[in-house]
């Protein structure tokens, strides 16, 4: 159980970031009315979407690091400040911040925008990407990454019988732990990256 507790600490914070359960009445609404193979291309799509973009900003991360000259640490404070703000939006102002079905411009894009970014592939996740690979390192980042993906491609292929089984009530109340959870990682993102600094000052 030991070797598994990397991968389950790298694995959690981008299980909370995504936030499948709060993205799951969104993907729902978005495709309602379309075929079953119809909304099964659109969440394939969605999640192809989504990892190409996290993965560019995991092969780049470092990159950026060394042009913008920024260390783990000020990633840690900008990254938890910028996931303590989306995670108190999403539990105090989620229904006048996110996107209207009626928005969503065709069908046929819809796997790519908004579904594939910014819901699967968003700011948090993005940013937890980033403070992982810097953590953990690419194997356990891309693992985790992986393995978060397709938990949501089988929420996604699932979504009906998901709803239907635990209601849509009760997956916007998990949505909102989950988003609490996050506030919680957020600020031990902070705390960690203002002890870091402080003990390279001292």
């Amino acid at each position: 159980m030991d070797h598994l507790q990397p991968f389950i600490e790298a694995f959690l914070p981008l299980f909370v970031a995504i936030n499948v359960l709060s993205v799951l009445p969104l993907f729902i609404a978005l495709t309602d009315g379309l075929a079953p193979s119809a909304r099964r291309r659109l969440g394939v799509k969605a999640i192809v979407t989504a990892f190409i973009i996290a993965l560019v900003i995991l092969l780049t991360g470092r990159v950026i690091f060394q042009t913008l000259g920024i260390t783990v640490d000020d990633l840690r404070i900008g990254g938890g400040i910028i996931l303590l703000v989306l995670s108190i939006t999403d539990l105090l102002f989620s229904d006048t911040t996110r996107r209207s079905p009626s928005d969503a411009g065709s069908r046929e894009s819809l796997g790519v925008v908004p579904l594939g970014t910014p819901l699967v592939a968003g700011p948090a996740a993005i940013t937890t990407v980033l403070v992982l690979q810097e953590s953990y390192g690419y194997g356990l980042t891309l693992a985790s990454l992986v393995a978060n993906l397709l938990l949501v491609l089988l929420a996604f292929i699932f979504a009906p019988t998901l709803i239907a089984w635990i209601g849509a009530s009760a997956s916007k109340a998990i949505g909102k732990v989950a988003s609490l959870f996050l506030a919680a990682i957020s600020v031990a993102l902070i705390r960690t990256g203002v002890a870091g600094i402080l003990g390279h000052m001292g």
